[in-house]
């Protein structure tokens, strides 16, 4: 490359957070052809300068690599925005008034389908939030909308991770279901709530399980998300996720081919601003293990290792699970559809049907993820008949680890993925009163993973998208209640953010590629709004990109995000 052409662009006059070997800081980085050409001093850096390079003065911010999201579930986050809001509303009356204005654009007879009841992201507080506190019934939505079927929809039920989930639907609404006194809910975990004095369903559904069953069957009449409100989404959710500096996603639940054809759709356009890892989620026609290893062997092998696709798309492995509940079996039903979801309830197998599976997979060095209770005895009992140690099959959702167990994921090979939203903020007073404070070192045992060499990754599982929430769990260990869990679990500044970048590049095999900031990897930086290495640990989660780089090309800029 000569001078006169110089590096494509220039960041400089910030301070550089490496994460190669020897945790090398730096001030400024020069990209071109979507790589790094230089890491070193401004003057360094300034030495590739040519006529045509974008300088971009970093003025003092933290840069770091691009932010590596280990479970995303990024589809669903621009499918929030594809509803109509509740977000505002106080009262019923309000509630009334959204829907009102909502009649007025939507021709007599059709839909009227609302996101949930409640604040996004974690709708808490419901129906508190109400001066009512309780939710409109089916004749108070008959009031605003009687010529319109309406349901305001449950949220997803990890959102919040407090049950029950509530649902509500108008007389219309009931009428094109075909709901009546007599309907008997699908499964044990809904409740059909009805007035006490006529015994006719009131509107509302309950729903005592995380994820929603009455929209794939009470009620799977409502419309559904099409392949353009999965692709405007999809669209939407990335400049989302670039927002909070992450430049790459690894979707270890399992991705359905509805969700993957509008990743398609957007890598046919071109190059992706956030780089997408999937790992797919099977619709098993059968569950047999003849018919289940028979499929694998036939059409399974492009899942091996890195899979099919290139450094911006990629699909590979497969997620599954062990419990073939009554209510996957129910959700399953609306297939190919997932809703909110995104992968296919019926990946699931029975126990001995999944282990069969999972030694075919192994044998085609197919790496396998799951969160099953168990999965580690599994795994072990897979390795037994078919050596896959080499193959990073992944845990997902960890959450409690003992000392023992330790030393066996690390013989595995396993790789882990780190929940902290649940477990540590969500969960962790509970598992408080569980397990004692010396228990507590058991809940998400970062420092005990990391010291024992396990790779590990955080990940927001969309709750919500920002990984600085994550990362604050790692070095705060803070609960809901602002209390301490498991003190001796902590990781420093720099671990945690090498455990939301360079871990996550071992995720998808392409630790040579990506996850750090040196010479000839790709150039995903993020510029950040706040010193992560300097700023209170209890204002981390509050962390916001400037500016984030995918392959060399700004794709996000706040600043000018404000102005537009």
């Amino acid at each position: 490359m000569t001078n006169e052409q110089g590096a494509d662009l220039i960041v400089t006059g910030s301070k550089v957070v490496t994460l190669d070997p020897s945790e090398t800081m730096a001030q400024a980085i020069a990209v071109s052809d979507g790589k790094i050409l230089k890491v070193g001093t401004d003057d360094e850096v300034q030495a590739t300068a040519g006529a045509k390079t974008t300088q971009l003065a970093a003025d003092g911010k933290l840069v770091v690599p691009g932010l590596i999201d280990g479970h995303a579930h990024m589809d669903r986050e621009g499918l929030k925005d594809v509803l109509p809001s509740l977000s505002g509303c106080r009262s019923i009356a309000d509630i009334l008034d959204r829907i009102r204005e909502l009649v007025k654009v939507t021709p007599a007879g059709e839909w009227i389908v609302t996101m949930p009841v409640g604040e996004p992201p974690f709708y808490e507080g419901v129906p508190q939030n109400l001066k009512e506190g309780r939710f409109p019934n089916r004749w108070e939505l008959d009031q605003v909308a009687p010529d319109h079927p309406v349901y305001i929809r449950p949220i997803w039920g990890h959102w919040r991770n407090t049950l029950p989930l509530i649902s509500v639907a108008n007389t219309r609404a009931l009428e094109v279901a075909g709901i009546t006194r007599e309907t008997m809910p699908p499964v044990p975990s809904i409740q059909i709530d009805k007035d006490l004095d006529t015994g006719e369903p009131n509107g509302l559904f309950y729903e005592f399980i995380y994820k929603p069953v009455v929209e794939k069957t009470l009620m799977s009449c409502i419309p559904q998300f099409t392949l353009d409100d999965r692709i405007a989404g999809l669209r939407r959710s990335m400049v989302v996720y670039n927002s909070f500096g992450t430049t790459s996603v690894f979707e270890g639940h399992g991705i359905a081919g509805e969700v993957f054809a509008a990743y398609q759709h957007l890598r046919e356009e071109g190059d992706l601003p956030v780089r997408a890892s999937l790992m797919f989620s099977p619709a098993w026609s059968s569950t047999s293990s003849e018919d289940v290893t028979d499929m694998l062997v036939d059409w399974g092998r492009w899942l091996a290792r890195r899979g099919l696709g290139d450094e911006f798309l990629r699909m590979a492995g497969l997620y599954t699970e062990y419990e073939v509940s009554e209510e996957n079996r129910v959700r399953a039903l609306c297939g190919p559809y997932t809703g909110w979801a995104g992968f296919n309830f019926d990946c699931c197998l029975p126990k001995h049907v999944m282990v069969e599976m999972m030694i075919e997979a192994a044998k085609l060095g197919v790496r396998v993820g799951s969160f099953s209770p168990g999965i580690l005895d599994l795994f072990e009992e897979v390795n037994r008949r078919a050596p896959m140690t080499e193959q990073r099959w992944l845990i997902e959702h960890i959450g409690r680890f003992s000392k023992e167990e330790i030393p066996r994921i690390r013989d595995l090979g396993l790789v882990l993925q780190a929940y902290s939203s649940k477990w540590i903020a969500q969960d962790g007073e509970k598992l408080r009163d569980e397990l004692g404070e010396d228990g507590c070192e058991m809940v998400l045992p970062l420092r005990d993973l990391v010291d024992a060499g396990i790779h590990v990754s955080l990940a927001t599982d969309n709750v919500p998208p920002s990984m600085f929430v994550p990362i604050e769990h790692a070095v705060a260990r803070k609960t809901d209640a602002g209390k301490v869990l498991g003190p001796g679990q902590r990781l420093s500044r720099v671990e945690a953010l090498a455990c939301a970048s360079r871990e996550g590049a071992w995720l998808s095999f392409e630790e040579d590629f990506k996850g750090t900031l040196e010479v000839g990897k790709a150039a995903d930086i993020a510029v950040l709004s706040e010193d992560l290495l300097e700023v209170d640990e209890n204002q981390i989660s509050e962390i916001v990109a400037d500016v984030v780089i995918t392959a060399g090309n700004i794709v996000y800029d706040r600043a000018q995000s404000v102005s537009d």
